[in-house]
């Protein structure tokens, strides 16, 4: 079998396991309420893959997975450095189940790359990244999920100037998540010079894949979304989508 239909059948058998253990949720299923987002805009699905580490076989599944993307598509890549704070367990799961080494970012009040240098000015004696660098590390940021990719920048930063504190010269040119939503993060990643690599891009591939777990009305309601977000902001929507659910739902 190639990485390309490998990476394809983990993709979706993680996909429907994330479904089916409610890491991603439905208006149908979860919430009749749906979910506003961070944007501000509403949504009929929520992704939340924070709980991860309590499914032990799910995490173990997508550390090797993760891994085997490390190895197969950056291959000069010899550690990984996992994103505070959902990426930390992902890459403490792939440096145990592939052998490649793993630090992980601290926490920081930065929402953007262009906060960074007034931040670190500010940010005192405290380390940026914990674990071990050495000259010549080729790194790979490790994380959750992608969006506008402004938090992989934060974290790419971290890295650089730690090594530099460290008077170490390394490279830290890929990036990659577990999920993408597909809203922009691989042309910002292109646009910086960063590879970036996703094992379930949700758009594209994601919903298709959760075909046969989902509803009639939840796929189609979900892809049409997918589409065109903009024609779901309104109440008369949601109240239809309410009335719409399961009557043990209400």
């Amino acid at each position: 079998m190639t990485w390309k239909d490998e990476k394809e059948k983990l993709g979706k058998e993680i996909t429907c396991l994330l479904y089916e253990k409610g890491l991603i949720k439905t208006w149908y299923r979860d919430n009749p309420r749906g979910w506003t987002l961070v944007s501000g805009l509403w949504s009929p699905f929520y992704i939340q893959l924070r709980p991860l580490t309590s499914y032990p076989d799910m995490l173990e599944k997508v550390g090797s997975a993760l891994g085997k993307m490390v190895k197969e598509e950056c291959k000069e890549v010899n550690k990984v450095v996992g994103v505070a704070m959902t990426g930390i367990p992902l890459a403490t799961a792939v440096a145990i189940l592939t052998h490649i080494p793993s630090l992980w970012t601290r926490k920081i009040d930065v929402r953007s790359s262009g906060e960074f240098e007034s931040y670190i000015q500010s940010y005192g004696e405290h380390t940026l990244v914990e674990g071990e660098f050495e000259e010549g590390d080729q790194i790979a940021v490790i994380d959750d999920l992608a969006t506008k990719f402004d938090s992989k920048l934060v974290a790419i930063e971290q890295i650089n100037y730690e090594a530099r504190t460290r008077g170490l010269k390394i490279e830290c040119k890929h990036v990659v998540v577990l999920l993408d939503r597909e809203q922009g993060a691989a042309r910002v990643a292109s646009q910086h010079g960063i590879s970036f690599h996703s094992l379930i891009p949700i758009k594209s591939k994601g919903i298709e894949w959760l075909k046969n777990s989902l509803s009639k009305m939840e796929y189609e309601v979900i892809m049409d979304y997918l589409r065109d977000e903009n024609k779901y902001q309104g109440a008369e929507v949601h109240k239809g989508l309410l009335l719409s659910t399961k009557p043990n739902k209400n």
